[in-house]
């Protein structure tokens, strides 16, 4: 079991809901990957609406239910085993963004 506590870093991955790594959802296969490499965890947020590069809004809110929501995979996790994993990364996000910071953890336990 990995501890986290202190200073670690906090990634944020930015895709679509339709993007995909090798016929699958790519937040699926991101999930996945942090994983089998052991990550502390990570989390997968649907937004409710959005836009990215190219200015084109998508929403829950349309007549019509669009099949590109937004979506944020959150991880916190060690900077060196985030570091080692961005190659893998961007081989695999071909439309996104990928923000790294500093973040204090707290951890806490039943």
């Amino acid at each position: 079991m990995t501890k986290l506590e202190g200073e670690q870093t906090l990634m944020r991955i930015f895709i679509g809901e339709s993007d995909r790594w090798q016929r699958r959802p790519l937040y699926e296969a991101l999930v996945e990957l942090f994983r089998q490499e052991g990550f502390a965890g990570a989390t997968v947020l649907k937004g409710a609406m959005g836009f990215g590069a190219r200015s084109v809004t998508h929403s829950d809110k349309l007549l019509r239910l669009s099949n590109d929501l937004p979506v944020v995979i959150e991880v916190v996790e060690r900077q060196e085993k985030i570091e080692a994993l961005l190659p893998r990364l961007d081989a695999m996000i071909e439309g996104g963004m990928i923000t790294l910071e500093k973040a204090r953890v707290i951890r806490y336990r039943k």
